[in-house]
């Protein structure tokens, strides 16, 4: 089992990445019911916390099938940060998670997110702040450093131990880089191997496909993987990556059927969380994935993103369901 505090999860978890506008709810749901191990939430701003924004504090909520799960905190100023983990707590997660890796301008210009990693001695600062102020657990997501002349990730991981941090994900790109180029996992692996590392080391970046999960756990030796992007429109990537790692055997894809299903039952609790509105239009992000592979299916792709009702995008699935045979999508 691998153990972060107090909170005992499988061996060799698969996690799912705290995205902005698409790890909530809805997409939680779907991606447990599909095998992820720990998720967490959407990054959630300390500052919106603390005002009592309405779209901060939605953020919050969770449900009991989705445990063990972490809300993720962002921000700059170390007592905003005190305060947003005490009332995160209070939603009652295993964790708090504590975002140092969003790269976006937005978040990281000001400091907060990868932008603290230009500021390591506040970075360890806020961390323990943050630990003392809670009693759940408190892991944290960074990147490798800022730039290519700023990687300092051993030091960190070390700095982020000493002052209670009880598991630690790794990008692994420098803020530079944001989404570009290759993952560099052998800086995590220098991390997790590091003699005075005893905490989860938990790696993320790249993983997409079931052949590339077991090669970096093997090659790797990480505690656990997390995935973000693969698995946007596409939650079947955590079952598949289990299935081929306990027998070596590829799943075939899921049906047209499945897909259809797992998408009615996505949007139906998106449009019941967020509204019509919003839960339509954050629900756009996920149907190129959600139907890739199938063979001419453009123009109901066009359809989908363009549909304003919750309505409308079931008449089109039916569309879908009527034109395409129920067969296993090769």
């Amino acid at each position: 089992m691998v153990k972060i505090g107090d909170v005992e999860i499988k061996n060799f978890p698969l996690l799912l990445a705290p995205m902005e506008d698409v790890s909530d709810p809805p997409f939680r749901a779907v991606c447990k019911e599909n095998g992820a191990d720990l998720m967490y939430t959407e990054f959630i701003s300390a500052e919106g916390l603390i005002r009592d924004a309405a779209k901060s504090r939605q953020k919050l909520d969770i449900y009991d099938y989705e445990r063990p799960i972490g809300i993720q905190i962002f921000g700059e100023k170390i007592e905003s940060m005190r305060e947003a983990a005490a009332i995160a707590e209070e939603a009652n997660p295993e964790m708090i998670d504590i975002n140092y890796g969003c790269p976006v301008k937005k978040v990281a210009g000001k400091g907060a997110g990868a932008g603290i990693l230009l500021d390591i001695d506040k970075m360890q600062s806020m961390t323990e702040e943050i630990v003392k102020q809670v009693n759940k657990p408190v892991t944290v997501k960074t990147r490798l450093g800022w730039d290519d002349s700023t990687i300092r990730i051993v030091e960190v991981a070390k700095r982020l131990q000493d002052v209670g941090v009880q598991a630690l994900t790794i990008h692994g790109r420098t803020r530079q880089q944001m989404y570009k180029g290759v993952a560099d996992w052998t800086k995590i692996a220098e991390v997790k191997n590091h003699p005075d590392i005893h905490i989860p080391i938990f790696g993320n970046g790249d993983i997409d496909s079931p052949q590339k999960a077991l090669e970096y756990k093997n090659k790797y030796d990480v505690d656990g993987i997390m995935i973000g992007r693969a698995s946007i429109g596409y939650p079947w990537i955590f079952r598949e990556i289990k299935h081929f790692m306990e027998t070596g055997e590829i799943l075939d894809a899921p049906t047209l059927e499945e897909r259809i299903n797992t998408l009615k039952r996505h949007l139906n609790f998106s449009v019941e969380w967020k509204g019509d509105r919003t839960g339509i239009f954050e629900m756009r992000r996920h149907y190129t994935a959600y139907f890739k592979g199938i063979t001419h299916f453009k123009p109901f792709r066009t359809r989908l993103v363009e549909a304003m009702t919750h309505e409308e995008v079931l008449n089109i699935l039916s569309d879908v369901e009527e034109h395409y045979d129920k067969e296993v999508i090769l």
